[in-house]
Order: structure tokens, then C-alpha cells, then sequence
């Protein structure tokens, strides 16, 4: 299969960056992230997410962060809305495109949000019923769908039923998380057989985490089976709270300077990628996650 001319992004380090983070930022920071991303040119990016500040208190505020930015025409501003109560606060704020989740590991989701897969996905019949009478777009989250840290081993048949589920729900897109970052180039191809076979290519994300350091090689993988959307983050924003001290999110930075290194269009500047990397990471007075934006820094130095 070819590749695509052009990769769509999803910039996702001020929702699900920086929920991993430890250091929390104000509402005035969150926003400007957003503003500087924008102004990179990320035509899509996750502003925050409508659940309870006592289970994840960095996304305390996300109505006021969605509030107050500077939204630009093409540029899509989703949030996170794990159930109704979410979706009517998102609502409220000005949302237009909201996010769902569910899990391909049983394990997870009991974990995760103490209850079955059936059950999450049941959860979300009157949150896709509200958001298609409002008119609002729906993208879903799958995680886990190469390996779960208390199932081991995930089937892609699971993986598949629980995207096609979603897919009949409303969702127009699914996005499939290597949450745990185990995944290498031929599990990942073989996954996007299995689930391709009930879920058109065009309608599928990839969300892959660099824990093990296999991120690019599986965006890699999924661009030689036709995905052209990929999940990333800004300076690798979010640690992977399952491995502790590694990575979690692959750095946009990384995935930008792959795509344009191959001749595939993404519409970001990566200069202005990077100074707004450079400006999150002093902020949160951490490392940055992103080779790529390292290199250039020292460079520029």
C-alpha cells in the first residue's frame, strides 16, 4: 500500500499530556499551550477533559481553558467526556467535538473505570444520543489494544468488535492506544489487518506510546496500512503511569520531523512546534521528552 500524501494530528498533550503530569498548571498556562499550538498549526488538538477534578485534578478548569482560547477557522477543539454529566458540562463551555473511551482489555476497564466492556459501552448510548441531537462530532478512544498491564496479551478480534462498536455508536473515528507502549511494527500491522476488516482504514487513528521506545517504528507500520491520523503529544508531554519514569505519549516534535522527512504533508511548523515544546518544558521545569526538539534546540544554542 502507499503512503499518504498527507497525515492528520492530533495534538493531544494538553489533555492527555498533561493529566500524567505532576506539576499542575493554571488556566492561564493551559490556554496559552493551546494558543501556541494552534499557532504551530495543529489542526486538531484535545483541550482538556469534563471529568471529576478529585480523580484527575490536572483537568480541573477545562471549561474555562475551552472558554478562553484563541479558536482559529479549520481548527478542531475537542475534549474529553467519559459520560453525560461530561458531555452537558462540555456542552456548556462551547464544546463542538467531544471524545469517548473505552477498552479492549477486560482487566482495564475494570481497573480503569470499575466496570465490564459492555458496560462502558452501554455508558455512552445517551452521550452519543445528546451529541447527535446538539450536531457534535464524536471521536473514540480504544486502549490497550497491544497489551493491557493486568491481561498481558490482547486479541485482535477483541480490539476490532470494540472499534466497530464505537463505530456503529456515531464515532467517525477511532483511535487505537498502545497504551502501555508494548507494541513492535508486526504486531501493529497485524492488528490493523484484523481490525480493517470491519473498520474502514480511513476511520482509524493510531494512539501509540513510546514506553519501549517503538513508537515512530509503529507510526511506520500503520502508515504501510493505510492510517493517515496519528495521536501525539507535545515534548512527549505524559509519562506512562504504568512503567515508572518512562515515556508515555510519542513528542509530535518526533512524528513531525518523520513525516516531513518522508515527504508527507502535515501542515505544522515545526520551528514554532518547537519553541512552544522549549516553553511547556521550562514551565513544568521537566525534561523534554522529544529528540527532535532537543537536537534543534542545541543546535540553535
Amino acid at each position: 500500500m502507499s503512503l499518504p500524501e498527507h497525515v492528520r494530528l492530533v495534538e493531544v498533550g494538553p489533555r492527555d499530556g498533561l493529566q500524567n503530569e505532576a506539576q499542575h498548571l493554571s488556566v492561564a498556562q493551559r490556554i496559552e499551550l493551546v494558543d501556541r499550538l494552534t499557532a504551530a498549526g495543529l489542526g486538531h488538538i484535545e483541550v482538556g477533559s469534563f471529568v471529576s477534578p478529585r480523580w484527575v485534578p490536572q483537568m480541573a478548569d477545562s471549561a474555562a481553558v475551552l472558554a478562553a482560547i484563541t479558536r482559529q477557522p479549520g481548527v478542531r477543539y475537542s475534549v474529553l467526556t467519559p459520560n453525560l454529566r461530561g458531555l452537558e458540562d462540555a456542552i456548556a463551555a462551547g464544546a463542538r467535538e467531544v471524545a469517548v473511551f473505552a477498552s479492549a482489555s477486560e482487566g482495564f476497564s475494570w481497573r480503569n473505570i470499575n466496570c465490564s466492556i459492555s458496560e462502558s459501552l452501554q455508558r455512552f448510548v445517551p452521550v452519543m444520543e445528546l451529541a447527535a441531537a446538539r450536531g457534535m462530532a464524536v471521536r473514540g478512544y480504544v486502549s490497550c489494544v497491544l497489551g493491557c498491564p493486568y491481561d498481558g496479551t490482547v486479541a485482535p478480534e477483541q480490539v476490532a468488535t470494540v472499534s466497530a462498536e464505537l463505530l456503529a455508536m456515531g464515532c467517525y473515528e477511532v483511535s487505537l492506544g498502545d497504551t502501555i507502549g508494548v507494541g513492535v511494527p508486526s504486531a501493529t500491522r497485524h492488528l490493523l489487518e484484523t481490525v480493517g476488516q470491519r473498520v474502514p482504514r480511513q476511520q482509524l487513528a493510531g494512539h501509540f506510546h513510546d514506553t519501549y521506545g517503538q513508537a515512530l517504528t509503529n507510526i511506520y507500520a500503520a502508515l504501510l496500512e493505510g492510517v493517515a491520523v496519528f495521536d501525539s503529544s507535545v515534548a512527549g508531554l505524559g509519562g506512562c503511569p504504568y512503567a515508572r519514569g518512562a515515556s508515555g505519549n510519542v513528542a509530535s516534535e518526533d512524528v513531525v520531523y518523520l513525516l516531513q522527512g518522508m515527504g508527507i504533508r502535515t501542515g505544522v511548523e515545526l520551528t514554532k512546534l518547537v519553541e512552544a515544546s522549549h516553553w511547556i518544558c521550562q514551565l513544568l521545569r521537566r525534561d523534554n521528552g522529544s529528540r527532535v526538539a532537543r537536537a534543534l534546540l542545541a543546535r540553535a544554542d
